[in-house]
């Protein structure tokens, strides 16, 4: 029953991430009449916002492997290295920055870090699925 509240969970997450830029997505043709969706939410050049990796995102990559070289284990190792509280969300947020997959602010957004952190919590659940 567990995995089935972390999966809606998930669901709930994606729709509301991308329901914005879907809905904003404007669909042009070219002379060629390939059919490109063209993103009418891009930001300005001079604009203060980030795109950065989403903390469920972050937990995938390096569950994956994405930030080996930057100490963090993959697949269970990471799995088990977080349940003995040896990797915290600030280790992993921290490895993100050193791979510039991340700014550097983010290292005191406690926002993101509780965010990672409960992905990180059920980073068990979803490598069990996997």
């Amino acid at each position: 029953m567990k995995f089935v509240t972390l999966i809606n969970s998930a669901l709930i997450f994606a729709s509301i991430t991308l329901i914005p830029g879907i809905a904003g997505a404007q669909i042009a043709t070219t002379n060629s009449r390939e059919t490109i969706a063209i993103n009418s939410n891009n930001l300005p050049s001079n604009s203060t916002s980030a795109s950065y990796l989403q903390p469920f995102n972050l937990v995938t990559f390096a569950y994956q492997g994405g930030l080996k070289k930057h100490g963090i284990p993959s697949g269970d190792t990471l799995v088990l290295e977080t349940q003995k509280k040896n990797i915290i969300a600030k280790d992993l947020v921290k490895a993100a920055v050193n791979a510039d997959q991340l700014p550097s602010q983010l290292l005191n957004d406690q926002n993101y870090l509780s965010a990672v952190n409960l992905q990180l919590n059920a980073l068990p659940d979803y490598a069990a699925a996997d």
